[in-house]
C-alpha cells in the first residue's frame, strides 16, 4: 500500500500572499489620509458596510520607531488604534457615493487593550465590524493580530462631517 508523498511531510508550503480586495491606490481614493500617517497598506477583506480586514506591514523605516523607543522601537498604541479607525473609514466611506465632500472623523475609543508590542518587521492583520451605523454615525469593534496573536482591540466611535472646501493651512504669518 502506497502512501500520498505530500501526506508524509512535516514541513507546510508558506502561504501565499493574500490578494488585495484594495490596494493601496483604491485606498488612497477612498481615505483623506497620506504618508506617513497612512496606517493600512491593502485590504484583504471586505463585506460591504459590515467588515473589512486591512493589512499594515510595520517596517523599521517608520518615522514613529525612531523615537518610541531608541534601543527597543514599538508602534505606539495610538497608532495602532489610528490604523483600526483608517480600516474602518475605509469600509464606511467606501459606501458614501459623495465621499470627497466628506470626512470621517473619530469620536471615541472604549475598552482599548494592547496585549503585547509591535515591532518592526510585523505584519498586522486590523479587522473591523460595524456594530451599528445610522446616517452620519458608527461604532465599530477592531482588532489587531500579529502571526494570529491578539494584539490590540478597542471599540471605536466615528461621524460622517463635511469636508471643508480646499481647506490649506499656512505656515506664513499673514501680512
Amino acid at each position: 500500500m502506497s502512501q500520498d508523498p505530500e501526506s508524509t511531510q512535516t514541513a507546510t508550503a508558506p502561504k501565499p500572499a493574500q490578494k488585495a480586495v484594495l490596494d493601496i491606490k483604491a485606498i488612497q481614493d477612498i481615505l483623506p489620509h497620506r504618508y506617513p500617517f497612512l496606517l493600512i497598506d491593502r485590504v484583504v477583506e471586505m463585506v460591504p458596510g459590515k467588515r473589512l480586514v486591512a493589512l499594515k506591514n510595520a517596517t523599521v523605516n517608520e518615522p514613529f520607531f525612531q523615537g518610541h523607543f531608541p534601543g527597543y522601537p514599538i508602534m505606539p498604541g495610538v497608532l495602532i488604534v489610528e490604523a483600526m479607525a483608517q480600516a474602518g473609514g475605509t469600509l464606511l466611506l467606501s459606501e458614501i457615493e459623495d465621499r470627497a465632500s466628506k470626512l470621517m472623523v473619530f469620536t471615541g475609543v472604549d475598552r482599548a487593550r494592547f496585549r503585547r508590542p509591535v515591532v518592526p518587521g510585523d505584519q498586522l492583520r486590523i479587522e473591523v465590524e460595524v456594530l451599528g451605523w445610522r446616517r452620519n454615525a458608527a461604532r465599530m469593534q477592531g482588532t489587531v493580530f500579529v502571526d494570529g496573536k491578539k494584539v490590540c482591540e478597542a471599540t471605536l466611535s466615528c461621524q460622517l462631517v463635511p469636508r471643508m472646501a480646499d481647506a490649506t493651512v499656512s505656515s506664513q504669518p499673514e501680512e
